[in-house]
């Protein structure tokens, strides 16, 4: 079992004096074409958050995906956050997100009961479209309204301005951090004659709040996992007499590989942290986190009746054949 904090607040680096921002930053904006544009202070580097971004942001405006426009990582035009880094991604940004994408949605609403002369509460959006909230009947499509917004507002209440770009900002600050926890478990075999460990499946239970996206779920705990695998078995820093580094690239520095792994069986429980509205917690380092005492343990259960023990990461084949007393 195990533990992750994510999601830091403030008071994990502020407290130091470290300049390391533990906001983030969402900007919304209807386009006079109906298409929605997110920019997100939130970075990419390859973990989903440009997909989850545009998930959350669909869902909050009434939009489908494929009018959704991302843009992460240009910090010209983007707002001031953290970006990423700690398991934040989904439930700081995310949460900027969907605070922005109700409030622009709000606007819209009061820009189409403003062109339509109607009550707003009589309203909804609804795949790219304004709607009659009782008979979902179709109102206004968002390409018209914002052309109209734009373009036509001489037509609109003299006293009227339309707001279709909203910029929300989200910390997290009821707790130091939100806490991400599931279980991990290993099977694997032993050969007391080479000291070589197989991997024969791994799972991993995870409660990481409010899943977004949970393909990408799974296969961030699945890299996770992979990752922490690596720590227990193969990844070591060898070091000459003169202090040089032995294994300073990928040919000598093991890493696990595709001949090396399981498969890896995820499941997931939900409880939305009560931090925010999206109840999402962090999963990014998940996997990593119990993936090794996860494997080591099993290691060790298998040695059991062999009397023998590993005490020193990584888990080498020289290290099982030491605890056995055969070199």
């Amino acid at each position: 079992a195990m533990i992750e904090v994510t999601n830091p607040s403030p008071a994990f680096y502020g407290v130091g004096g470290a300049r390391i921002s533990a906001q983030d930053g969402a900007t919304l904006r209807l386009e006079p074409t109906g298409m929605l544009t997110v920019l997100c202070s939130v970075t990419e580097q390859g973990q989903g958050t440009e997909a989850v971004f545009a998930q959350v942001a669909a869902s909050a405006v009434g939009v489908t995906l494929d009018k959704v426009r991302v843009i992460t990582g240009d910090t010209a035009v983007t707002p001031y956050g953290g970006g990423t880094w700690a398991s934040r991604g989904a439930g700081i940004g995310g949460e900027a997100v969907l605070l922005a994408g109700r409030a622009l949605r709000s606007n819209i609403l009061d820009v189409a009961a403003a062109i339509l002369k109607t009550d707003k509460q009589k309203l909804d959006v609804m795949n790219n479209e304004v709607i009659d909230r009782l008979t979902l009947e179709t109102k206004l499509p968002l390409a018209e309204l914002g052309r109209v917004a734009y373009f036509r507002p001489d037509t609109l209440p003299m006293e009227f301005q339309s707001e279709l770009t909203v910029t929300r900002h989200y910390t997290p600050r009821q707790y130091g951090f939100t806490f991400t926890n599931g279980i991990q478990a290993s099977w694997l075999e032993v050969d007391p004659d080479t000291g070589f460990v197989k991997l024969l499946k791994h799972w991993c239970v995870e409660d990481a709040g409010t899943l977004i996206n949970p393909m990408l779920v799974d296969e961030q705990i699945r890299g996770g996992v992979a990752q922490g695998i690596g720590a227990a078995l193969y990844e070591e820093c060898l070091y000459g007499p003169d202090g040089q580094l032995l294994n300073g690239n990928l040919a000598d520095y093991l890493v696990p590989m595709s001949g090396e792994m399981c498969d890896i069986v995820c499941a997931h429980l939900e409880t939305p942290t009560r931090q925010s509205q999206l109840g999402a917690k962090g999963v990014g380092e998940a996997g990593t986190a119990g993936a090794p005492a996860a494997v080591m343990n099993a290691i060790n259960d298998a040695l059991a009746p062999l009397g023998a023990r590993v005490t020193r990461m990584p888990f080498t084949p020289e290290r099982v054949l030491q605890a056995l007393g055969k070199v």
